[in-house]
This record gives structure tokens, C-alpha cells and sequence, in this order.
């Protein structure tokens, strides 16, 4: 067993690398998912004996009849054949499978790696507190699922905008955590730039969990017109009959407003931090400025494209698949920015 103490891992890096991969395919297959009204065709939490899917007729069967006992069985799929079920089955039953691939794949490279003395000392307690949101997600998709198992036939969107929140927490953390390890300490102070990069950082996540409420609402179905929303600035039934902070969550033309107002911020903020990163004259921000000048017009056009068309499956994982890229280059550009 080594002694040494090193002050970067290219392995570690690597590791965490595809852990980041990992939990992106985990994001998109959870989109899918909830796009698919697949969410809630597994009906029990079995962490360990889950990883089995049913092998017979007779376990499809009994899988199908406790899906029967929700109410969206009841109130919307009433009647769906056992061949149907499978389909949202499968995709459930992969969204869970991939959460527990990715517990192993963290899991066990950490505790060689521990004992081998091959992680930074600096990085040790970050991995376990990566560890340890790994395993609260766990506990929070579950929580998540149940609130759409009885009276409702989704989940809570309070409750999908936690677990969509914490796994882009996740994701960021990852990669954060993979560059301290292939590049080390930095010599140098941080940049004059760099609260203005985490706060864009912010800014795109709160673009994202805004995101998650137009799904959990289906809200990107409705005013499929840009950039007025049915000829209308602010649409009619903003309010949704509540006060403005709850319609802010639970309003579905109020929950699509303020996404697309975002959106627009989320342009101007981009804009603007380019432009600092650009005149900073240093190469490698220059490269960041041009990631996230295209990174954010490109997920913009998704977002208009996936609007006017309501929404479809391609298109809104799509746009997901956009989100991750945009959030992954501003947590990038805030690591940089911090040793520039």
C-alpha cells in the first residue's frame, strides 16, 4: 500500500468523470420517464431485491394489479393491457436500475481508492458528502413517487423539482470534484470574474428546477406561441383563482411565464459574463465565453422549438440534454474562473 499523499489523481478524475456521465444518462432517462407517464408503474421501493424485474407471467401480473390500485390506473389508464404496462414498467424499472449502477460505480472505486491512498486528502470529505447526496436522492425519488400513488395522477411537482434539483446538485459536485482532482490546487488568487460565473451557475439552475415545474405541470402544453403566449403578454388565468405565490408553482400559465422570463435573463446574464470572460484575454475563459454563448443560444432555440410543438418526447429530452450541457459548461466556467 502506498504512503504518498498525492495532490491530484488522473484516476480519481476519470472516476468521477464517468460518474457525471453516468448521472446525465440518469437525468435523461428520468425526463423520459416522467414525459412517458411511466413515474409511477412501480408501486413498491425494494432497494435490493427491485434489481429483479418480474420473469413471469404470473409476477407481471402481480405487478399490474397493485398499478391498478393508483389512481392514475383508475382515472386515466383504466383498462391498459399487460403489454402496455410493460412499456412504462420498463422504463421505470430502468430509471431505478441506472440509480443503483451509478451507487455501485461511486461506491466501490471510492473504497479502493480510499484504501489505496490514491485520493487528494483535500477531496476525501467532499466524496463522502457526494456519497451521502447519492444516497439522500435515493430516499428523495422514493418520496417523490409516493406522492403520486394516492388522489393524483402525477407526482407532486414540488417533489420532482427536489429530485431533478438535487441530481443536477449532484451532476455539478461530480464534475467540480473531478477537476480538483486532475488539476489540483491552483497557485494563483481567484478571479475578478468569479462570483459573477457562479452566480450564472445559480442562475441556469434556477432555470432548471423552474423547468421541472412546467413538466411536473405539463405547463409546456399549453400557450404554444412565441414570444407571446396566445397574443397575450401575461395569459389569461395567470392566477389560476390563488395568490401569486402559489400560482407561481401551481399555476400552469403562471409556472410557464416565469420559465420563459428566465430563460430570457439566463440570455442576458450569459451575454454579459462572455463578454468579461472574452476581454480577460485569457485562452482558456475565451473558450468558456464561447461554450456558453452557445450553449445558451442553442438550449433558447430548443426551448422555442420544443414550445411551439407542445412538447414532444424528442424534443423535450432534447432540451433537457440541452440543460445538462449548458449547467456542466457554467459549473466549468466557474472552476476556471476561480484559478484564472
Amino acid at each position: 500500500m502506498s504512503l504518498a499523499r498525492p495532490q491530484t489523481s488522473y484516476s480519481v478524475y476519470i472516476w468521477l468523470l464517468i460518474v457525471a456521465a453516468m448521472v446525465c444518462a440518469m437525468i435523461l432517462v428520468g425526463g423520459a420517464t416522467r414525459l412517458t407517464d411511466s413515474g409511477l408503474s412501480i408501486t413498491e421501493w425494494r432497494p435490493v431485491t427491485g434489481i429483479i424485474p418480474p420473469i413471469s407471467y404470473a409476477g407481471w401480473q402481480a405487478e399490474l394489479e397493485l398499478y391498478r390500485a393508483t389512481a392514475e390506473y383508475q382515472l386515466q389508464n383504466r383498462g391498459m393491457s399487460l403489454e402496455e404496462f410493460q412499456l412504462i414498467y420498463w422504463w421505470e424499472w430502468g430509471h431505478r436500475f441506472l440509480g443503483r449502477m451509478i451507487g455501485l460505480v461511486f461506491a466501490i472505486p471510492f473504497l479502493v481508492f480510499w484504501l489505496r491512498n490514491m485520493i487528494p486528502p483535500r477531496l476525501k470529505s467532499p466524496l463522502i458528502v457526494l456519497l451521502a447526496l447519492g444516497g439522500l436522492q435515493g430516499f428523495i425519488g422514493w418520496w417523490m413517487v409516493t406522492s403520486g400513488l394516492v388522489d393524483r395522477l402525477d407526482v407532486s411537482q414540488y417533489r420532482l423539482a427536489t429530485h431533478l434539483g438535487m441530481a443536477f446538485i449532484i451532476l455539478g459536485v461530480s464534475i467540480w470534484l473531478a477537476l480538483e482532482a486532475r488539476f489540483g490546487v491552483s497557485a494563483r488568487a481567484i478571479d475578478r470574474l468569479a462570483p459573477w460565473a457562479a452566480a450564472f451557475c445559480g442562475l441556469v439552475f434556477l432555470q432548471i428546477v423552474l423547468g421541472a415545474f412546467v413538466a411536473g405541470l405539463d405547463a409546456g402544453r399549453i400557450f404554444t406561441t412565441w414570444p407571446l403566449m396566445e397574443g397575450q403578454f401575461i395569459p389569461d388565468g395567470y392566477l389560476g383563482g390563488v395568490g401569486w405565490l402559489q400560482a407561481a408553482f401551481e399555476s400552469r400559465p403562471a409556472v410557464q411565464l416565469h420559465h420563459r422570463w428566465t430563460g430570457y435573463f439566463v440570455v442576458i446574464a450569459a451575454t454579459l459574463l462572455s463578454f468579461g470572460l472574452w476581454r480577460s484575454g485569457h485562452s482558456s475563459l475565451r473558450r468558456a465565453a464561447m461554450w456558453i454563448i452557445g450553449g445558451t443560444a442553442l438550449q433558447v432555440v430548443l426551448g422555442i422549438i420544443t414550445l411551439v410543438h407542445a412538447a414532444p418526447l424528442s424534443l423535450s429530452l432534447a432540451h433537457q440534454a440541452g440543460a445538462i450541457c449548458l449547467f456542466s459548461v457554467a459549473v466549468m466556467t466557474a472552476w476556471k474562473t476561480r484559478r484564472a
